[in-house]
């Protein structure tokens, strides 16, 4: 009987010890869900040159970019209105995306357009690989702020240098890559 007895704790006890080591400590998710869009960014020719990835995790709204065969030197970028890239000028994405009805430029007293972004350096090679992280825009429908309205936005880069307080485009001159930006 002490044999059975015996038995059946050390049997008991493997159970017990087997079942600590699949154990996993729960952890409370209280973040908001990722809400995520990838497209390709296309020259005035309509050719893909890159990608723009644009995510939002607890209200931080992040932009990333990577594209080639562009002019080296420092180049205006922002968001604008509407998700159309009709090549080769691009003006079927509308002016900056600008629900807070300022004027353009991080330097300028007036302003800034919510779709105002810092200058974009391309290297020599003509490549660039950025990431600007937002605080003030989201990508949640129904929002006055929201990227993702009835028609979406278009991330633009533009020839030239934003000099960052012109209104309403900060002297960048013309389109020359988009990206549209909207939920399939």
């Amino acid at each position: 009987m002490k044999r059975l007895v015996e038995g059946i704790l050390i049997a008991t006890l493997m159970i017990v010890l087997s079942g600590c080591g699949d154990e996993k400590e729960k952890v409370p998710v209280n973040a908001e869900a990722t809400k995520t869009i990838e497209t390709n960014l296309i020259n005035t020719d309509g050719k893909k040159i890159g990608e723009a990835h644009v995510s939002e995790v607890d209200g931080i709204l992040t932009i990333s970019l990577r594209a080639d065969g562009l002019k080296p030197g420092i180049h205006g970028i922002h968001l604008h209105e509407k998700a159309v890239c009709t090549p080769p000028d691009f003006k079927s994405a509308g002016g900056h995306f600008n629900p807070t009805d300022k004027q353009h430029g991080f330097d300028n007293p007036k302003g800034y357009h919510l779709g105002d972004l810092p200058n974009l350096e391309v290297g020599e090679d003509g490549k660039v690989s950025v990431k600007v992280t937002m605080h003030n825009l989201t990508l949640q429908p129904g929002k006055p702020n929201s990227l993702i309205d009835g028609d979406g936005s278009a991330l633009v880069i533009h020839e030239d240098e934003d000099d960052y307080k012109t209104d309403p485009s900060g002297n960048s001159g013309d389109r020359i890559a988009c990206a549209e930006l909207k939920t399939k």
